[in-house]
Parts: C-alpha cells; structure tokens; sequence
C-alpha cells in the first residue's frame, strides 16, 4: 500500500499589507462618544449623588473624585479618537477580515468555508446614524467570532448577502 501523503513546508506568505482595508463608517465615532458621554454622564450623576448624602463623608476631598472623573473622560475620548482609526476591515473571494486596536492589535480572518450563519444588529443610537454591526459566526463556539461595528446598513446587507450566497453555493 502506497502513502500518498505529503506535507511540505511553506515559504512563501501573502503579504497581509496588500488588503486593501476599508475604513469604518466615520458617523460611527459619534455613537462611540454618545455612549461614552452617557456612561460618564451616570458615573457624574452617581458620584454627585454620593457627595450630596455625604455616605463617605468626603469634606471637600469631592473635588478630587470629579476631577478624577473629568481627567478619565478626556483620555478615554483621546484613546477612542486614536483606536477608531485603526477599525478596519476587507471582504475578499474566500474570506472576511478585520483589524483594530491601539495598543493590543488584532486581525482576524474568517475563511467563508467555516461561517455558520452571519447576524446583522443595530442599537438605538447606530439607527438613528444609519449603522449597522456584523457579526459572523463559525461552528462549534456560542459567540461570534467577527464582529464588525460601524457599517452602513445597506453596506451590511449587502456584505451578508454576499456571505450567505458564498456558504450555500
């Protein structure tokens, strides 16, 4: 009986840089600072409400705690104005890809072959901006494993479509 297998070492690699990624929606950054203005608008409102009934009995120490507060809200804004530039994604023959991150960058690839199913979610604030978020699932693991926020709607129908015509044909 004659072994056919064989399992050759690879050299060569397509180079990554030569997707050409596209960019996120740029209304998607107003819903990253409409929920980033919200959540410290009720760190704001649970903090006055603290200083107010005096639980922690604070004296005039409050004015660290909203200074404090003040100081996260403008370098969380700055962190996001310079991570939303790096939230990126392509569709290509075979496979979708995204890549983001400031500090701990990712890029995930997910070959069309492994997709189960592709959802296609909006929350209040992305439809009131015509937005849209794709997430891609695979077999054998509960969450997505791509999620893509900041798509137009029409953009991410279309997207799924194409992915849906690609794993039943």
């Amino acid at each position: 009986m004659t072994d056919s297998f064989q399992n050759t070492e690879v050299f060569s690699f397509p180079e990554i840089e030569s997707i050409d990624f596209k960019k996120i929606e740029k209304n998607y950054f107003k819903v990253i600072l409409i929920n980033v203005l919200i959540l410290f608008l009720i760190l704001f409102i649970g903090a006055s409400f603290v200083v107010y009934k005096d639980w922690l009995e604070l004296g005039q120490h409050y004015i660290w705690i909203f200074s404090a507060l003040i100081l996260l809200l403008i370098f969380t804004v700055i962190f996001e104005i310079l991570g939303f530039k790096k939230r990126k994604y392509a569709v290509r023959e075979k496979d979708i890809s995204y890549k983001n991150g400031l500090l701990y960058k990712s890029l995930t690839t997910v070959p069309f072959n492994r997709i189960q199913h592709v959802e296609i979610d909006q929350g209040p604030i992305s439809r009131f901006f015509g937005l849209a978020t794709l997430s891609v699932f695979t077999a054998g693991d509960s969450s997505d494993d791509l999620k893509i926020k900041g798509l137009l709607k029409e953009q991410s129908l279309q997207i799924k479509e194409f992915i849906t015509n690609k794993i039943d044909g």
